[in-house]
Formats: structure tokens, C-alpha cells, sequence
């Protein structure tokens, strides 16, 4: 299973319905045309577009962006190699990519906690796992919190058995007792839960944060960082304020995104309220004391561990922190 794409499996079908590209009317300024986004049609990448266009942001820097739908990260990516997307907003299974420095990081979108290590009930501690049979997507968010609460623990993967699985799989595998414990996401679990109620979590991205948190990020085209700075600088300026608007009005934006994506309110309303959503002021703090670097420089050794990437560019040469603050 790539880690690139379990978030949007998960996904409804109304909320990644036929890619489709829309502008936003009003008197376009000439770098219009630059202002190419890709998103995922979930909630934290989608609400801070429907936010922006609801409060008429791209207006007020006098542009008329052009927004187009996809299914993960990596393809956005791929549009950017190919010249035809600018901007995009992905998960942190996809940072491998600008790791790799095929496009820069050049914002924190916001932080989710929603991965957890699951456990069968005669197990009370990670301590416990050293020799049980655990199923984990490898190279997903679900390896990760896995890897992390291992490590917290004085452990690795070799003190498990770890026994690689799609998250259905871990599902099925999970509920009938197959495997003792699982590295494993929300809402996955809402569907073990009933089927499985004296389960125990017994790790969650919150254990970690802010020391490791499990981002979603804005990325960019590296030909448009390096010749039209001043663009990106109005793409993070309004999603800066559209993060701000999420922050003072979840319900609002809760509303305004599933709109947006055509999806069920209640899939919506519960994605976004298991999510940290930050301030564009807490983001500029932790970009400015190396907090974010911090969190990168993480996913590069678990990209490392995972043999995604070998040799990770540091934080400093993709993440573009002087462009974010001084947005």
C-alpha cells in the first residue's frame, strides 16, 4: 500500500467526484495565470480553497486562480514535474517527494491525529507487542505511529512480528483475532470498534506532538519559487488568512467544505474535528524557532527506514521558511 494515497481511499465518492477545474471570477491581475492549485478532496486540504473563495481572498490580491482536484499527492506532484501545476496541498505520506526535490514544502497546512496502535485486550502495554503478530499498511501513517511508539519503548520493527497488510485487510484480520495489534488510522477503527469493543489505543500522533506531527503541507513548483517568489508569496498570504477563518470558524468552514467537495456533512464534521487546525501565528513561531524543520528532518529518517528515499535533502534545501513568514 503506498503511503501516499490511504487518506483518499478512505474518502467518499462524492468527495473525489471527476476532476474538475474552476476559477473564481473577478478582474484577474497578469500573474493569474501562474495561480495553478491541486488539492485532495478531503477536509484539510480542501476547506482552506472553499474558505478563500467564500471570503473572496483571491480577490482581494487580484487573482483569479485556477483549482483542480486530485486524488493524492504524488500525481500533484507529477503535474509540477510536467509544467502544468503550481501549487498543490498534500499529506505527509507524499514528502518524500519534495524530500527527493521534486517540488518545495512552502507552508504547514495543518497537523492530524488520527493514526493510533491498536491492541486486543490481553494487551496492556507496547512493552507487550515484543514477538506478536501486528498488521501494518507499510509506508503509511499507520508504519509510522507504529515505528514511533516502538521507539519510545526502547524497541524496533524486529522486536515484532509485523505482518504487512492493506488497511481492509487489518480490518478483517484485527476483528477476528488474527492479529494482536495494528498500526492504524480513524476511521478505519469507527469500523472495528463495534465489532471489537474491549479493544485498547495504545498509541496516537498526540503522544508526539509538537515534537513529530504528522502535517499536511502546501507545496510548490520549484521553477515558481525560483522565478516568481512573489507569487507564492500571494498564494500562502491567502491561505494564511483562510487558515485563520478555519481556526475562528470551524463550524462555518465545516459547512462551506462540504459544500465545496459535495460530500456528507457528518464525513466531513468528523475529519475535521479530529485534526489540530493552526493559526497562521503559530505557524510563523514554530517555521521561525525550527520546530517545522524539526518535523521534516523526522520524516526524512522514517522515509530513510522505510528505503523511500536514501538520501533525504535537509529541510533548509526544500522547505522555503523565509517565503511562509514573510507572506
Amino acid at each position: 500500500m503506498n503511503m501516499l494515497t490511504k487518506r483518499t481511499l478512505l474518502k467518499s465518492a462524492a468527495g473525489i467526484a471527476a476532476a474538475s477545474v474552476f476559477s473564481i471570477g473577478g478582474r484577474a491581475s497578469a500573474q493569474s495565470s501562474d495561480m495553478s492549485i491541486g488539492y485532495i478532496a478531503d477536509f484539510p486540504n480542501a476547506s482552506v480553497l472553499a474558505i478563500a473563495k467564500d471570503q473572496k481572498l483571491w480577490e482581494a490580491e487580484g487573482i483569479e486562480p485556477s483549482v483542480k482536484v486530485f486524488t493524492n499527492g504524488p500525481i500533484q506532484i507529477q503535474a509540477m514535474g510536467a509544467g502544468s501545476l503550481n501549487f498543490g496541498t498534500i499529506g505527509p505520506g507524499a514528502l518524500w517527494l519534495p524530500a527527493s526535490g521534486k517540488a518545495k514544502v512552502v507552508g504547514v497546512n495543518d497537523i492530524g491525529f488520527s493514526d493510533r496502535v491498536i491492541v486486543q485486550s490481553t494487551i496492556s502495554s507496547i512493552a507487550e507487542l515484543k514477538g506478536k503478530k501486528v498488521g501494518v499498511p507499510q509506508g503509511t501513517s499507520g508504519d509510522m505511529i507504529l515505528r514511533m511508539a516502538l521507539a519510545k519503548n526502547g524497541m524496533t520493527i524486529s522486536d515484532i512480528q509485523m505482518v504487512p497488510m492493506d488497511p481492509s485487510t487489518i480490518v478483517a484480520a484485527f476483528t477476528s483475532k488474527q492479529i494482536e495489534a495494528a498500526g492504524i488510522w480513524y476511521p478505519l477503527i469507527d469500523t472495528i470498534k463495534p465489532r471489537v469493543p474491549d479493544m485498547k489505543e495504545l498509541a496516537s500522533n498526540e503522544d508526539f506532538y509538537p515534537q513529530t506531527s504528522f502535517i499536511n503541507t502546501f507545496v510548490a513548483r520549484n521553477e515558481i519559487v525560483e522565478q516568481n517568489p512573489d507569487v507564492v508569496k500571494k498564494f500562502l498570504r491567502v491561505m494564511k488568512k483562510a487558515m485563520d477563518y478555519r481556526v475562528a470558524n470551524l463550524d462555518h468552514s465545516i459547512e462551506l467544505t462540504t459544500s465545496f467537495l459535495n460530500a456528507p456533512r457528518e464525513v466531513t464534521e468528523k475529519v475535521a474535528r479530529s485534526r489540530k487546525m493552526l493559526t497562521s501565528q503559530e505557524l510563523d513561531t514554530f517555521t521561525k524557532d525550527g520546530t517545522v524543520n524539526k518535523w521534516l528532518t523526522d520524516f526524512n529518517k522514517m522515509f530513510r527506514d522505510f528505503g523511500t528515499v536514501k538520501d533525504p535533502l535537509s529541510p533548509e534545501k526544500y522547505f522555503t521558511a523565509d517565503l511562509f513568514t514573510t507572506a
